[in-house]
């Protein structure tokens, strides 16, 4: 649930209420035709918002992309609280590993990957969520600073990315499944790189 972008409607005036009937067109139409087939046209009729107003508003599709992930990046993910190291950042790449196989949020997730290779404001966007995700995340390192498990000069985010780069090695260049026992393969090689200096 690495990119959790559905929850949280905002409260808000007509413009929030736009904004976010736009952004569940956007998902919507993610998960039923991917990057490839999203058109400003479907979120328009599925919004029930003016397509002339979403064309001014966010302008083409890459917008939309962006504009739910500026949404989503500040919006909080369950961190694992388990007690140790071990089992937080284990729990934090099997989020990852669970929310790609998450039959609505994995299709909506590989969508933002495919369309940030595709265009740079998209890329963009996609890059301010993970760092956000990654600061949020980094608590977990953060805690086990406090608790003796880490020492004090680790890199609290790089600990975090090398732990779920894995699964995207796997899911987006290698096309390969993703198991649990890979997640947390993952986990552990990050947090024994960590214990040894490396990050």
């Amino acid at each position: 649930m690495f990119l959790d972008v559905t929850s949280g409607r905002r409260p808000g005036g007509r413009s929030a209420r736009v904004r976010d009937a736009v952004r569940q067109a956007t998902l919507a139409e993610l998960v039923e035709r991917g990057y490839p087939g999203l058109t400003v046209e479907q979120v328009a009729e599925r919004s029930g918002v003016h397509k002339t107003t979403v064309y001014r508003r966010w302008g083409s599709v890459e917008g939309l992309i962006s504009d739910a992930l500026e949404l989503a990046k500040d919006e909080p993910w369950p961190i694992p609280d388990t007690g140790t190291i071990e089992g937080d950042l284990r729990g934090i790449v099997q989020l990852v590993r669970s929310g790609f196989a998450d039959p609505e949020l994995g299709p909506v997730s590989s969508a933002f990957v495919a369309a940030a290779m595709q265009n740079p404001e998209a890329a963009r966007a996609l890059h301010e969520f993970f760092v956000a995700r990654h600061e949020q995340s980094a608590e977990i390192v953060r805690r086990a600073i406090a608790r003796g498990e880490l020492p004090d000069v680790v890199d609290v985010k790089e600990v975090i990315r090398i732990a779920v780069a894995p699964v995207y090695y796997r899911l987006f260049v290698a096309h390969e499944p993703v198991t649990e026992q890979d997640a947390d393969r993952a986990a552990d090689a990050a947090l024994a790189a960590a214990r040894a200096g490396v990050l």
